[in-house]
Parts: structure tokens; sequence; C-alpha cells
């Protein structure tokens, strides 16, 4: 644990010792669904990116269909 989230630790920990026991079950309730939830949409993310662009082109094609739509214009700059 790096020392800036010691340190937050620290910091809440002496906020939570002020706290009612019934407070404190529920907050251990809910970090503990976060810690769960933040885990399962990591990895949905990522394995949902897989695929993102999806074509029945080769690759060479869309690169040549992307370089040929490129326009350009010719404007004198008169420095």
């Amino acid at each position: 644990m790096a020392n800036a989230e010691r340190h937050i630790v620290e910091t809440y920990s002496a906020l939570f010792e002020r706290l009612s026991s019934a407070s404190k079950l529920e907050l251990l309730e809910r970090l503990a669904k976060s810690i769960k939830k933040g885990r399962k949409s990591n990895e949905k993310d990522f394995f949902s990116s897989f695929g993102a662009f999806a074509s029945d082109k080769p690759a060479e094609e869309i690169n040549k269909e992307i370089r040929e739509s490129r326009k350009f214009r010719a404007k004198d700059l008169k420095f």
C-alpha cells in the first residue's frame, strides 16, 4: 500500500470510529458490494472491447479506403 493510500485509510478510519455499529456494518456492506461490482465491470469492459470494430473487409482494404477518403486542400498561408 502506498503512503498516500495509507494516509487515506487512516483518515477514514478516524472518521468511522465515531459512527454507530449499525452505520459501520452498512459501510462494510457497501464497500464489499463496490469491490465485487468494480471487479466484474472492469473484466466485462475489458472483454467487451474485443471485436469492437466489426467488418468483413480485410485490413488492407480498410486502410486503402481510409487513405482514399482523406481530402486535402491547398491553401496559401501568405507569410
